[in-house]
């Protein structure tokens, strides 16, 4: 969609469910796991994976479809040029991170970076990743909380949360959970989560400041959000806001930067900084941390 007629917000998650539906389908299918309709259980039901301990699984191969990523499809490619090519696992240490999970995770890992390694994350707590496809960031969380602590991970896509729970069994995860939802209206109580990460995810959202205010509300007192996400750094071309592949490719819907730490102040998180680079596409991969006050 090129014309200057604006999609609307159905039209734009439409599609994002679609481009993110179909690649967890594929991983699924090299799986060998056919995609089905239980990943719409309602949030909380009895198909949530009980508690894993970690198991040693062998190291998955990389493929060539593993280098790629879902927010820089080949027709979109401005985002994955401004972040010098670092989309999905590309983003993890390779011995310390990857060592040890299957391809059915690294091979679906589609963020612009690594928020885990800002998460600041300790034994015991609980944490939230919103937007977590198919959970890669909840696996390396829920190593670092350890058995007595939680990760869940919040994702839209039925497809998503399947993959999800499938690699959950074959990682052996311990205390990870995954829940169909959306990140403009958060399925957990207030106060719950030490910690939220997202990982080029919020970039989506057409409610942007609504993400920020339900993270804000799901967060304990003194919790923290971070997150890696893509952002403008100058004026976006306005052609970009009506092309819906650029949408789904993590561009068009990406803020100015200092729009974004704005909507994160609005919903009254304090310390808030942004860490990126500049280039010369105007559009850079950012880790942005904030606070919920004490």
């Amino acid at each position: 969609m090129t014309d200057q007629t604006a999609p609307s917000d159905r039209e734009i998650r439409a599609a994002v469910a679609d481009r993110y539906g179909a690649r967890a389908r594929q991983a699924l299918e090299s799986a060998g796991v056919t995609a089905t309709d239980d990943a719409c259980c309602a949030p909380g039901a009895a198909s949530d994976p009980q508690p894993l301990q970690f198991v040693e699984v062998s190291e998955g191969a990389a493929t060539a479809d593993s280098d790629s990523d879902c927010c820089a499809p080949a027709s979109v490619s401005i985002a994955e040029a401004a972040s010098g090519g670092a989309f999905g696992n590309k983003n993890y240490d390779a011995e310390q991170e990857l060592a040890g999970l299957p391809e059915s995770v690294t091979g679906a890992s589609l963020g612009c970076g690594n928020p885990v390694a800002i998460a600041e994350l300790v034994a015991g707590e609980s944490a939230l990743d919103l937007g977590s496809g198919g959970g890669i960031d909840c696996f390396l969380a829920a190593k670092q909380v350890g058995e007595t602590g939680e990760v869940w991970g919040l994702d839209m896509t039925p497809d998503m949360i399947q993959l999800a729970r499938h690699n959950a069994e074959q990682v052996g995860a311990a205390n990870v959970r995954f829940r169909l939802g959306e990140i403009e209206d958060i399925p957990f109580e207030d106060g719950k989560f030490d910690a939220i990460m997202s990982n080029c995810v919020i970039n989506l959202s057409t409610d942007k400041p609504r993400v920020f205010r339900e993270a804000l509300r799901v967060l304990k007192p003194g919790g923290r959000l971070r997150v890696s996400d893509m952002v403008w750094t100058r004026e976006a071309p306005p052609e970009t806001k009506h092309d819906l592949e650029q949408w789904a490719g993590c561009v068009a819907g990406a803020l100015h930067v200092d729009e974004y730490l704005q909507a994160i102040r609005d919903a009254g998180f304090v310390d808030v900084t942004a860490d990126y680079e500049e280039n010369e596409h105007g559009i850079v991969s950012a880790y942005v941390s904030a606070n919920r006050p004490s």
